[in-house]
């Protein structure tokens, strides 16, 4: 396998690291710049967001013919990481979830009327987007055939009655992608929903207090009683909720994994920084031995991480589902990432637990990745089906 970029991806990812290092990476050295929930004020985002529009950053994850860069999975890999050495960082490229899966999705199976209405101004930066799948016990998790939130049919579209809870990005959001039962026919019967925020019989119930930080927008959980969606605004056709699922979730779980390991990166840079700056006892602790294993770990399993991941994205861009090229890659990042938090703050000793460098930020953000887009259990089991049903071929090579 040849790892070497393509030129275009190459560039683009350059252009992105200086980017990063000369506009993003400062702005954590000011206390300012985290708004109440750990993110950029809306104000310095959108001032970012135009210099990154200026620069011809912008969107790299969406198709050209809808204004954006086109990058195959693979760019969008080394891009991603670059983007969040930065706890800032994917959200000033407009590359930050759940808008990253979102725009992709309907990028790829809206009708060009949908694309109009919906899209094009969450590509353009004018609103934000969530997706409302997860419901309360006993409603739908990692399982969606446990979909309890329904949608009743009428004379010309359908009535939505129901609760969604830890919505990503959804207070304050415009744009909504909805899962809902139409029928239970165990295989046809969830229906995939566009809905705008203004649009009655909806609201916002509370905003989750988390470990956090957040992403923009925050966890929340929706009520839905009685809003009215017409049939244009289905998404495919109805019953074709578990496909849509299946064309946004694998490829969203891999931006994860990307954008993870720019973050677990930033970890051993903190941590570097400290340890060779640091004396006591008569030794710097770089050069103590215990510390040299904690990072030698960690590079080991960042790049084990990366091999994983550039795995994934090269069988996503031959037209692979890559389901468990995916699995493998998450399980692997979500403990990456937590076990850097977790070492690096450890070699910095209380510098890291304070407030004083990102570190703390990046670990509380971490315990999550091992529970986001299905917990480690979940993916668990979908390798040892997939061994299961394959044997050795689980280990073939090529797509």
């Amino acid at each position: 396998m040849d790892f070497t970029l393509p030129t275009d991806c190459e560039d683009y990812r350059a252009r992105v690291a200086r980017f990063v290092n000369d506009h993003i990476l400062p702005l954590e050295a000011d206390p300012a710049n985290f708004a109440d929930h750990g993110n950029l004020p809306p104000a310095r985002l959108r001032e970012i967001r135009d210099r990154v529009k200026a620069e011809g950053l912008w969107a790299p994850n969406v198709p050209k013919a809808l204004g954006g860069l086109g990058l195959p999975f693979i760019g969008l890999a080394a891009a991603y990481e670059e983007m969040n050495r930065s706890v800032f960082g994917p959200a000033c490229f407009n590359a930050a979830a759940p808008d990253d899966g979102n725009m992709r999705l309907l990028a790829q199976v809206g009708t060009p009327q949908q694309q109009d209405w919906w899209l094009k101004p969450v590509i353009a930066g004018e609103m934000r987007s969530a997706f409302a799948m997860t419901e309360p016990h006993p409603g739908a998790g990692s399982d969606p055939t446990m979909m309890i939130t329904r949608a009743e049919r009428t004379n010309r579209g359908y009535r939505i009655f129901g609760r969604k809870w830890f919505i990503t990005g959804a207070e304050g959001a415009g744009r909504f992608i909805l899962m809902a039962r139409t029928s239970d026919d165990p295989r046809k019967g969830i229906t995939a929903f566009l809905f705008d925020a203004e649009q009655p019989g909806w609201h916002i119930d509370r905003r989750i207090g988390i470990m956090g930080p957040e992403e923009h927008g925050g966890h929340c959980e929706l009520v839905f009683d009685g809003l009215e969606i017409p049939d244009e605004n289905v998404l495919m056709q109805p019953g074709d909720g578990f496909k849509v699922t299946q064309i946004r979730l694998g490829p969203a779980r891999l931006t994860h994994c990307m954008r993870w390991l720019g973050l677990a990166k930033r970890c051993m840079e903190i941590a570097t920084t400290y340890a060779r700056e640091r004396e006591g006892f008569g030794m710097r602790l770089a050069n103590r031995e215990t510390v040299q294993v904690k990072l030698g770990n960690l590079a080991h399993q960042i790049e084990i991480g990366r091999l994983l991941v550039m795995k994934a994205a090269w069988l996503l861009d031959q037209g692979d589902r890559a389901k468990t090229a995916v699995s493998m890659a998450k399980i692997h990042m979500a403990e990456t990432l937590h076990r850097s938090a977790d070492d690096c703050i450890q070699i910095c000793g209380a510098r890291g637990y304070s407030t004083d460098t990102v570190l703390e930020w990046i670990y509380r953000y971490a315990r999550q990745a091992r529970l986001v887009d299905g917990a480690d259990e979940v993916h668990k089991m979908v390798l040892a089906g997939a061994y299961m049903t394959e044997g050795p071929g689980l280990w073939r090579w090529g797509a």
